[in-house]
C-alpha cells in the first residue's frame, strides 16, 4: 500500500475476527511477527514493514512522526478501530500513536526501549552512521546492541558475530536511530492515553528495561502488567506461545 505522503509499505492481513495491528521492532521486518502468528487464531492480524526497512519504502532522517503516519494509514486500511501491538521500538510507535489519538481499542507494549532516546543518542549516531559509511556493519551492529538496545556486554561476547546484521537490517537500524536521538525522553507525554494497555516484559531483560517499564506504568492511567518468568527481550521468539496466550488474556 501507499501512504498520503507517498511512501510504500508492505502489508500482510491474516485471519479473521478483531483487528489486531502488531508493530515491529528494530532489524525486524514484515516476518518479525511469524513466530507468535500461528497462536492468534481468532484474530484479523495485520502485520507491515515499516519505513526503512524492505521491501517498504526508504526513510530519510526518520523521527516517531512519520511512524506514527504509517501506522496510521494502515490503521485506515483495516477501516475499523484495531488493537495495537508494538515489539520493542515498535512499543514506542504504538505509544506515539495512541498519543497522538489514533483511534484503537487498546494498546500492548512489549519493552519499549524509552531509554534511549533524546540528545545522549546523538553521538551514538553520528558514529552509527560513520561506520555504515565505511561498510563496517559487525562494529555497527555491536554499537546498537550495546548503546541503544543496551544488550549487556557478556551475552554480546556470547553472542559473536551472531550480533551482525544484514545491510538492510543496519541501514533500518539508523532510520530508528535518527527517531530515537530527535525524540524526548519525559515519559510524562504519555499520560493522556486513555485506552487500557498492557505493559508486557521478560523476568530476564537486562536493565534498564525493568526500571523504564515500571516508570512507563506510573503515568499510564489504565495500564495492567505481566511479566514472563524466565523469558528475556528475545520472548516473540524464544516462546511465541506463551507470548500469544499472555496478549490474548488481555485482549476482549
Amino acid at each position: 500500500m501507499e501512504t498520503i505522503s507517498g511512501t510504500t509499505l508492505a502489508v500482510r492481513r491474516t485471519g479473521t475476527g478483531s483487528p489486531v495491528v502488531l508493530v515491529h521492532g528494530s532489524a525486524g521486518g514484515l516476518e518479525s511477527w511469524d513466530p507468535v502468528l500461528p497462536f492468534l487464531d481468532g484474530f484479523e492480524v495485520w502485520t507491515y514493514t515499516r519505513r526503512g526497512y524492505p521491501p517498504s519504502g526508504p526513510a530519510i532522517d526518520k523521527t516517531f512522526a512519520d511512524d506514527v503516519a504509517d501506522l496510521s494509514a494502515v490503521l485506515a486500511e483495516v477501516g475499523r478501530p484495531a488493537h495495537l501491538v508494538g515489539g520493542s521500538y515498535g512499543g514506542t510507535v504504538v505509544l506515539h500513536a495512541a498519543r497522538e489519538g489514533a483511534q484503537v481499542r487498546s494498546l500492548t507494549v512489549w519493552e519499549a526501549p524509552l531509554y534511549s532516546a533524546g540528545p545522549p543518542l546523538r553521538p551514538v549516531l553520528d558514529r552509527y552512521r560513520r561506520l555504515l559509511d565505511d561498510g563496517d556493519l559487525a562494529t555497527a551492529s555491536r554499537l546498537f546492541a550495546e548503546r541503544v538496545a543496551r544488550v549487556p556486554v557478556a551475552m554480546l561476547d556470547a553472542l559473536g558475530d551472531g550480533v551482525a546484521m544484514e545491510r538492510a537490517e543496519a541501514v533500518g537500524c539508523l532510520s530508528d536511530l535518527e527517531a530515537m536521538a530527535a525524540d524526548d525522553p519525559d515519559l510524562g507525554r504519555f499520560a493522556g492515553i486513555a485506552v487500557p494497555t498492557l505493559l508486557v516484559q521478560g523476568s530476564d531483560t537486562w536493565s534498564p528495561m525493568p526500571e523504564t517499564m515500571d516508570a512507563l506504568a506510573a503515568v499510564l492511567p489504565h495500564a495492567s502488567r505481566a511479566t514472563l518468568a524466565g523469558l528475556d527481550h528475545f520472548a516473540t521468539h524464544t516462546a511465541p506461545e506463551l507470548w500469544a496466550a499472555t496478549l490474548r488474556e488481555f485482549l476482549p
